[in-house]
């Protein structure tokens, strides 16, 4: 009796939007001059949003918080508190 070999084609891996994915901080993306200004325009057009405006303007608010915050530690006048 003759054995039955299987030759199956490796399969090239397929995206799924479902899965969560990686690469290396050096991977390079190419986008063609169409793609640049549809994410261009879109991101325009959410960030020039008064919502956006609001969260972005608390983000700054925040950053300069934190660095009043970081000064005034390092110079002793705010101390950790330790439980």
């Amino acid at each position: 009796m003759s054995e039955i070999i299987d030759f199956q084609e490796t399969s090239t891996p397929k995206f799924d939007p479902n899965k969560k994915y990686t690469w290396s901080q050096d991977e390079l993306f190419t986008l063609t001059g169409g793609q640049f200004g549809l994410l261009l325009n879109s991101l325009r057009a959410v960030v020039s949003t008064k919502e956006a405006q609001t969260i972005i303007l608390a983000s700054k608010a925040a950053d300069l918080m934190e660095d009043v915050l970081s000064q005034n530690v390092e110079k002793g006048v705010v101390k950790e508190i330790t439980e």
